[in-house]
């Protein structure tokens, strides 16, 4: 797993302002990032109504045949 601070250097992309799932409200940044092959998962963390999810971001240059865990 790799903290946001790191993945920011690493991946060149780091998503901002993302609608909270729960009341709507921008979330600043994420505040967890793991990245494996083929697919990259966000934790977020609203502070404005204290709800936590997760996205996942699936690449389209993943191999095809591989098996999702």
């Amino acid at each position: 797993m790799i903290r946001s601070d790191s993945a920011r250097l690493d991946s060149g992309y780091l998503p901002r302002e993302n609608p909270c799932a729960q009341c709507g409200k921008p979330i600043a940044r994420p505040d967890w990032v793991e990245s494996s092959p083929g697919r990259t998962s966000f934790l977020w963390f609203c502070r404005a109504c204290n709800y936590r999810f997760e996205a996942v971001a699936i690449h389209e240059d993943a191999d095809p045949d591989a098996l999702a865990a």
